[in-house]
């Protein structure tokens, strides 16, 4: 449950792409009349009316929000497939997936019910049974003890979670787990998901809050044939499911013209056989070994649509929702936005972080494994989910032992047993206290990058006494000095989050090259410091849709009249995913510059868009995005509606109340801004970005000490933002206090070394004091940055004379 849930919901460190819910409103611009009087589009349950370029919704009953496949399907229950399934059953039936999500029964729960007692945080929480039924005395939304009864179990291994229904339709997660385990191994015990946090009742993270919500964190993929059913009007959730558990239809799509096909005795002609996919990548398809290297050939190039890894990746993922109109077997960014390699949940090579669960989707996209066409279902049975072979046995299926097991390729004689394959390409890390996940990028250890870069090793996670250079050494010794892997994005990825000097130049190389896995691509595109058109015209029109949403993330920020152009292609895209965020990005485009000839394609895409944050109306960021939509949109009053419902839902989310201030700002409402801002802070004092936009916002006023006051804290609260530093220095020289601010930007560039704003000020300020010595130092760095800056050029020159 809680693997979605952080406690830091910022973004650090990267500009693009933007979360929705963090896009500042955009200015107010006059929609112009359109060639059609009024376009109406139905889309989940929102009637969308498009009049003279202005976008409004109202609710619709009568229209259904059943994804499409439901017109035509229905979902028959994985009972009906057992009579002529039965090996496939019976794999299944043993499986975590039959396991994921169960009512709360004597055979399905494995925690201790027996008065139980818990405590952490100063709560001492009771478990225990009542009237055949399961009950957890434990802190409540409030903070007072309270009994709740246990309706459901979630998961089964290495752990289980339990859900507690509410009267307004709500599914919480506990946050206290019972680890099942064998006591040897530690488990048979009560654990808290959170140990080191003293999460209470006020905290985001408490177990009656938002991010512990089953109808919107878990239920997806725990469940089969979900629909979440929010009522935003009456804040209430009446979410069904067509099976409890992940049946056989979560993966293979509704069944019942499957099921129709097989009991008309197959005289149906249909070369489908009823099925809403066909998981045929693998049929016929053999590997064999290549003579003299000895490496896996697959017998055919891989298909471009890998529907098995689209399917799997719907719940193995790090994905937000956009539409329940899910069908397996096509691309998953069609219904889901997938999330690139990002600092707070990847290292710079693309390593998954050790508290931050990336699922094994993104990591397995990074690997030549699925680049020369290995699929999930070569290594797991997809009906049990369990290896197709015991230890290394699952790789041996295709890398020949008599290579890959001596001692030429393992260099540990001397260990009994020896490392297994996936102790040195497969990295595990721990998450949720006793879940241990391998990574799926099957890489090459390279302590030589952990040298450089900071990044984990394979090596030390065993050798943890050594140093990361003592296995660079060893590693050089045995295989020579020159090294690569599949995975060639590190220094690139590391420069970019940490403001190197050459970060443009790395990442333009990764963007374009043809060898480097897609969602790299993606990504290099979406942090490139400055849009490169060239770039970006070429990853808007790649087969891949991760590369063509990264695309569009890059024009983030770029001039409003330069957008159409470039973008207005993907309002069209295939895949919706990407018609999506191209509607997200033009929508601050004034209708007056919109082609009458587009106009039809923008209002459906951005219908698409209005929907997708409409299924998602129980969640504060949805809200914000849509407020955001609106506000560029000029539409100021569902703007200001829809900021409000967000913080309704958490008065505590920062980028709803910013954005709310700053719609109040283009108003000329900037007490209202500042009142808003002010609210926030008293829940969250140490949130910098509130302080810094208060700050701003007392600028406007021309308060300048209360402002200094509020961008001083800002700075101090998060050094980690160098334009807080930046902002805050610009206002204390404004003030007078040049030698303050020089002061707050040399200790803001000990951490952000190649921050162009800096260094840029650091000139002005100590050219404006006279101090010729530090305005050539600031000056010189700055050049190495910006050397094509003629300005700056000749600056130097005047200063070495």
């Amino acid at each position: 449950m809680a693997k979605g849930a952080r406690r830091n919901r910022k973004r650090e460190g990267r500009r693009p792409p933007k979360q929705p819910a963090e896009l500042p409103a955009r200015p107010q611009e006059s929609p112009a009349p359109r060639s059609k009087a009024a376009v109406l589009l139905a889309t989940g349950g929102v009637l969308l009316v498009l009049a003279g370029g202005a976008l409004a919704w109202f609710a619709a009953s009568s229209i259904s929000n059943q994804p499409q496949q439901h017109s035509q399907l229905s979902f028959v229950g994985s009972k009906a497939c057992a009579a002529c399934h039965p090996a496939e059953t019976k794999l299944w039936q043993s499986s975590q997936h039959r396991n994921a999500m169960d009512h709360a029964t004597d055979q399905s729960v494995r925690g201790d019910f027996n008065n139980a007692v818990f405590e952490y945080g100063g709560t001492r929480s009771r478990f225990f049974r009542r009237d055949r039924k399961f009950l957890a005395e434990t802190d409540g939304p409030d903070g007072k003890l309270a009994t709740f009864e246990v309706k459901y179990t979630f998961g089964v291994d290495p752990m289980q979670q339990y859900l507690v229904e509410f009267p307004d339709g709500r599914i919480q997660a506990l946050s206290i787990a019972w680890d099942t385990r064998p006591k040897a191994r530690g488990g048979q015990r009560w654990f808290h998901l959170y140990p080191d946090a003293a999460v209470n009742s006020s905290d985001p993270l408490h177990w009656t809050r938002l991010n512990q919500n089953w109808n919107f964190m878990c239920a997806e993929c725990h469940s089969t044939g979900v629909q979440k059913n929010y009522d935003a009007a009456k804040d209430r959730f009446a979410t069904t499911f067509a099976e409890i558990s992940v049946g056989c239809e979560a993966c293979h799509g509704a069944g019942s013209r499957h099921v129709a096909w097989a009991t008309s005795r197959k005289e149906v002609s249909d070369p489908a056989h009823g099925l809403v996919v066909k998981f045929d990548e693998r049929s016929g398809i053999t590997w064999s070994v290549e003579a003299g290297t000895l490496k896996p050939v697959r017998s055919a190039e891989a298909p471009a649509l890998r529907k098995e890894v689209e399917t799997c990746g719907r719940c193995h993922a790090r994905r937000g929702t956009l539409s329940e109109d899910w069908t397996p077997g096509r691309p998953l960014s069609e219904t889901h936005r997938v999330s690139l390699l990002d600092r707070r949940y990847f290292h710079a090579d693309g390593q998954m972080r050790d508290d931050e669960e990336t699922y094994n989707y993104a990591p397995f996209k990074q690997s030549k494994m699925f680049a020369k066409g290995v699929t999930c279902s070569d290594c797991h049975d997809p009906h049990s989910a369990s290896l197709k072979a015991p230890g290394d046995g699952v790789c041996a299926q295709c890398h020949s032992p008599g290579k890959y097991e001596s001692a030429a390729h393992r260099y540990h004689d001397d260990v009994s047993p020896p490392p297994a394959c996936a102790s040195c390409h497969m990295p595990a890390r721990r998450y949720m206290v006793v879940d241990r996940r391998h990574d799926h990028s099957f890489r090459i250890p390279r302590p030589d990058l952990s040298v450089r870069l900071g990044t984990p090793n394979a090596c030390n996670d065993c050798h943890r006494d050594k140093p990361a250079h003592w296995a660079a050494q060893q590693i050089e010794a045995w295989f020579g000095p020159q090294r690569q892997g599949y995975q060639t994005y590190a220094a690139a990825f590391h420069a970019a989050w940490n403001e190197g000097g050459d970060a443009q130049a790395r990442l333009a190389a990764i963007a374009g090259a043809g060898d480097v896995p897609g969602i790299a691509r993606a990504s290099a595109l979406a942090d490139l410091p400055t849009p490169d058109v060239n770039l970006i015209s070429r990853g808007l029109s790649d087969p891949d849709p991760l590369v063509r949403s990264g695309a569009l993330d890059a024009l983030e920020g770029m001039p409003v009249d330069h957008l159409w152009p470039l973008a207005s292609a993907q309002l069209a895209d295939p895949v919706r995913g990407v018609r999506i965020r191209a509607a997200e990005l033009l929508a601050s485009v004034p209708a007056a510059q919109r082609p009458v000839a587009d106009g039809d394609k923008f209002a459906l895409a951005a219908a698409e868009f209005v929907a997708a944050q409409k299924l998602n109306a129980d969640r504060p960021e949805a809200r914000t995005a849509l407020g955001s939509f609106f506000a560029r949109q000029s539409n100021a009053t569902d703007a200001e509606a829809e900021y409000r419902a967000a913080l309704g839902l958490d008065p505590s989310f920062a980028p709803a109340a910013i954005n709310l201030s700053d719609l109040y700002r283009q108003l000329g409402r900037d007490s209202d801004g500042e009142r808003i801002l002010r609210e926030s802070l008293s829940r969250s004092p140490q949130d910098a970005s509130l302080h810094h936009a208060l700050g701003l916002t007392l600028v406007r006023q021309k308060r300048n000490e209360a402002a200094l006051e509020e961008l001083r804290q800002a700075a101090s609260l998060d050094p980690g933002q160098a334009r807080y530093a930046y902002v805050y220095a610009v206002g204390l020289n404004s003030a007078g206090r040049r030698d303050d601010a020089l002061g707050v930007l040399k200790e803001s560039l000990r951490r952000h070394p190649n921050n162009l704003d800096l260094l840029s000020a650091a000139v002005n300020f100590s050219r404006e004091k006279g101090d010729d010595v530090s305005t050539l130092e600031y000056a010189e760095r700055l050049a190495r940055l910006v050397p094509d800056n003629s300005g700056l050029a000749d600056l130097i020159r005047k200063l070495r004379r």
